[in-house]
């Protein structure tokens, strides 16, 4: 039996992925910033500079490109579809990098402190984006 959902789903679904990727490395990102002896206003700066560059030059842009794609679809769509295909290789590239990065620590703790904040953030605020997107044009 397939399992099929429609395009408002699918924009909803999407959301809730990006705010649990998020969640989960704002977990890393909280833990190691607590743990780390790096001043708390340096962290703060450099995660503002990485949401900043994350959210404006690369996940606002795919919000919009994964919504139009998803616009255009019919209503009888895969569940995992809110991705294609290069959207779900990119993605599990980075949590295999992100792996490795902590599990051979390849970079020090106060890197991953500010860098995992500023990208959870801005994983965050782009699953609220597709949220928006659901309420606005589908309810």
């Amino acid at each position: 039996m397939r399992v099929y959902v429609s395009r408002k789903v699918l924009v909803a679904m999407a959301g809730l992925v990006w705010i649990a990727a998020g969640a989960n490395i704002l977990k890393i990102g909280i833990y190691t910033w607590i743990n780390d002896a790096l001043q708390w206003q340096l962290k703060l700066a450099g995660a503002v500079v990485i949401f900043c560059l994350f959210f404006f030059l690369i996940f606002k842009r795919l919000h919009g490109k994964h919504t139009r794609r998803i616009a255009e679809m019919g209503d009888k769509n895969h569940p995992l579809a809110f991705f294609d295909a290069k959207g779900w290789l990119v993605m599990l590239f980075m949590i295999g990098m992100g792996i490795s990065i902590r599990t051979f620590h390849l970079l020090p703790t106060w890197f991953i402190a500010f860098f995992y904040t500023g990208l959870s953030t801005a994983l965050v605020a782009t699953g609220f984006l597709f949220l928006l997107h659901w309420w606005k044009c589908y309810n």
